[in-house]
């Protein structure tokens, strides 16, 4: 492809990793479309891309917000519905393909194998995302302290992320950070 049709550029590599992220995994292939929109195209900034994420997981709504961000931040409004219809089209027709079959086939090994398989690469690129966002515009080793101590927080206590990512902000504001 070349840089005359970004969005078209954009649109099939995230209809690609949509197809890998049926479910509402697209917000772990974050590193993918940061490194495909930031470091490869450079149609955006790290700090932008990272604003566009933080932005649409503090907003309530479905995960993907941040593809429609990212859509706007390239090509306005046009990008932003564009790059949301290339991620929510493809795995859905999957997923309905999948559902069709799944329903004549209920107890296969193969329909058991596919299952088993999502887990370890969900956790995978769970942590590959974790990793990006402790990269990006990275202000001092206390930030990766915060990361790591708001992620063991979250994982060992049943407090609401929310009051995590209110106190992260206020860090934030007062240069904590």
């Amino acid at each position: 492809m070349d840089d005359q049709s970004p969005m078209l550029d954009l649109c099939l590599h995230l209809s690609l990793l949509s197809m890998m992220a049926v479910g509402g995994g697209l917000v772990m292939m974050a590193p993918d479309i940061s490194h495909f929109v930031v470091t490869e195209k450079h149609w955006v900034t790290s700090a932008q891309f990272a604003s566009a994420y933080a932005i649409a997981q503090a907003a309530p709504g479905p995960n993907l917000l941040f593809i429609s961000l990212v859509g706007w931040l390239i090509a306005g409004w046009t990008g932003a519905i564009v790059t949301t219809l290339a991620v929510i089209i493809p795995s859905t027709l999957l997923t309905l393909s999948v559902i069709s079959l799944k329903t004549s086939n209920l107890n296969t090994r193969l329909t058991a194998a596919v299952r088993d398989t999502f887990a370890p690469i969900s956790i995978g690129f769970l942590l590959a995302t974790a990793c990006l966002f402790t990269q990006l515009d990275n202000a001092s080793w206390r930030t990766d302290v915060i990361t790591l101590l708001a992620a063991v927080i979250v994982l060992r206590s049943k407090l609401n992320p929310v009051i995590l990512i209110a106190a992260g902000a206020i860090a934030g504001m007062l240069h904590i950070l």
